[in-house]
């Protein structure tokens, strides 16, 4: 089978057993929203491409924050200063999660969107297990045959699936790599990426419409060839603004003392 065909039955796995994990996420997605706050998005390692999927790109929408680290997700060196090595050390540091999680506050009204395809890393289930317990949903995409094929390596014994209101399975092989190469060992060709990519965008869309449905439309940014010059200026400065608005309130500041009378 070629990569393509492998990569077009995952998606087809996804659209038909993923489906109704998909609506619950949406539902969650459009309550955060919707109500003026954020849905976090959160991935190490490769699992960084489905974040910045998310927002900004062309038809999409502000409301989705992304928490990207770039010591876990600057993969370009590879060897040396900022490579693979110190990546994928670092994501397996404990504490390391709530050293992130402590620039933001952390509000009940919010939910957070997590990328993991093994989930079981110290980074991305600490992140889950920091943010439910502050209240947020938490929504997990990963793979359960990954996650669940060798023993958890976190010191609780668990897994970010464990942590989720929400489990998305990306439907991916073992391993990832999808196609066998005659006279090679080792299969070739992850597919992960693209499941990731289908269901953020099935999510976007999912969402919008729930958001759509309570009345509220957000600017979604969109090319000058759809729209004119003057309209896709405008579309993108007012997503960046709501952007901006949203992730302001997100920040952790310091609590302002009372002026007296």
């Amino acid at each position: 089978m070629t990569w393509i065909s492998e990569a077009r039955a995952v998606l087809d796995r996804i659209e038909t057993t993923q489906s109704a994990a998909l609506e619950r996420a949406a539902a969650i997605a459009a309550d955060a929203i919707g109500g003026g706050g954020v849905v976090h998005t959160f991935g190490t390692g490769h699992s960084r491409i489905p974040v910045e999927e998310m927002f900004p790109r062309y038809g999409s929408y502000p409301g989705w924050h992304p928490l990207v680290e770039l010591s876990m997700t600057f993969h370009t060196e590879i060897a040396g200063s900022n490579g693979q090595r110190q990546a994928m050390f670092i994501e397996r540091v404990p504490g390391f999660a709530e050293a992130i999680m402590a620039n933001f506050d952390l509000r009940p009204t919010d939910a957070i969107l997590m990328f993991s395809a093994t989930g079981r890393n110290a980074v991305p289930v600490e992140t889950a297990m920091i943010a439910r317990a502050a209240g947020l949903k938490v929504i997990a995409v990963t793979s359960i045959s990954e996650a669940r094929a060798v023993p958890p390596t976190h010191a609780s014994g668990t897994i970010l699936a464990d942590h989720a209101d929400v489990v998305i399975d990306i439907c991916t092989p073992l391993g990832d790599a999808a196609v066998v190469i005659d006279g090679w060992e080792n299969k070739v060709g992850p597919v992960s990426s693209i499941s990731n990519i289908a269901i953020v965008n099935t999510l976007k869309v999912l969402t919008a419409q729930k958001l759509s449905d309570r009345g509220i439309e957000l600017p979604v940014l969109t090319g000058g060839q759809v729209v004119g010059a003057e309209r896709s200026k405008e579309l993108f400065e007012n997503a960046y603004l709501e952007h901006a608005r949203r992730k302001a309130s997100v920040l952790r500041m310091p609590v302002s003392e009372p002026v007296a009378p």
